[in-house]
């Protein structure tokens, strides 16, 4: 498991680690540098996924260089600079905020992402249509959110009202509450939305959304899932089940529509390949999305709220 690099020593780390792999420009080996935005399972396993393409088509033609920012984008900023100061040949970056970081100090290197929901709103692209016209291409992370609608009124039929909680400042996880609100507008369901701008806004926020509605939705929010686990409690004993976007993130929850994290982060890698082996242009390489989904639930968390689960879900392990 890789070393989480804590904003204290991120900044000095990577310049001596990226140091030692000289100018990428001088040297018929591959270099590529990860910057991951936060350690946790999802994120975990798509980085993963894209070192094991890499080393499998490249073998010992490729160096890679994995740096996880401890959600900070300060720390992406880092990251991704010192990568382009060494003129490294390609830059994976594993979450929006990471992705940003890389598009805000490179047009140049080619940069392959994952774990990102919609491009277009990640990028700030009104008339998006598949493929980015700049240095960048990657996987999407995300889950179907209709089926997910679906999930909430399978184990919750009887729901009145759902508590669409998400982190202010992840264009992603905005793009997913506005696609579920109108969903729920479709059918005339009731919501409340929060909006979270503060880590330690979290707990503070859940404990209210479960006062006022008897079903929470947290859609895949790197921000909230790294807190997942303070919101156990919140819902367990509120006796309101918390339909996740994501595996991870159902650490608190009780069932979600979950994707292959290191299935997109493999994609991702095999995309890098091709760039790196076959000259491909990341301008025009369309963004791929998972192809699979699995309903899953956690048995542990649904037992307490006391709700039944149908048969068909898979148990999170």
């Amino acid at each position: 498991m890789r070393k989480v690099l804590s904003v204290l020593l991120v900044f000095a780390l990577v310049a001596v680690c990226l140091a030692g792999c000289g100018d990428a420009s001088k040297s018929d080996v591959s270099q590529v540098v990860i910057c991951q935005l936060v350690e946790h399972p999802a994120l975990d396993e798509a980085t993963k996924g894209f070192e094991d393409a890499l080393k499998k088509e490249l073998g010992s033609d490729v160096i890679i260089y994995t740096h996880v920012a401890d959600g900070s984008s300060e720390a992406c900023s880092s990251i991704i600079e010192e990568a382009v100061n060494n003129k490294v040949d390609l830059i994976m970056t594993n979450a929006t905020p990471a992705m940003v970081s890389a598009v805000n100090i490179t047009g140049r290197i080619p940069i392959v992402a994952t774990s990102i929901t919609d491009y277009g709103s990640a990028l700030n692209m009104r008339n998006w249509n598949g493929v980015t016209g700049i240095n960048v291409t990657g996987t999407s992370d995300l889950a179907p959110i209709e089926e997910l609608k679906e999930v909430i009124l399978e184990v919750k039929p009887n729901v009145e009202r759902i508590g669409i909680i998400y982190s202010s400042s992840e264009s992603n996880s905005q793009f997913q509450a506005n696609s579920m609100k109108k969903l729920l507008d479709e059918d005339g369901i009731k919501y409340e939305e929060y909006a979270v701008a503060d880590d330690e806004d979290i707990k503070a926020v859940a404990m209210k959304a479960v006062e006022e509605c008897d079903a929470i939705y947290i859609p895949t929010d790197n921000r909230i899932s790294a807190e997942a686990d303070s919101l156990v409690d919140v819902f367990n004993n509120a006796k309101v089940p918390m339909f996740g976007g994501e595996e991870g993130i159902c650490r608190a929850g009780v069932a979600t529509v979950s994707i292959d994290y290191y299935s997109i982060g493999y994609e991702a890698g095999e995309m890098a390949v091709d760039i790196l082996k076959n000259g491909a242009n990341p301008a025009n390489m369309e963004i791929k999305y998972a192809k699979e989904y699995t309903k899953k639930y956690n048995r542990s968390n649904a037992n307490k709220i006391g709700i039944a689960i149908p048969q068909d879900y898979v148990e999170i392990q």
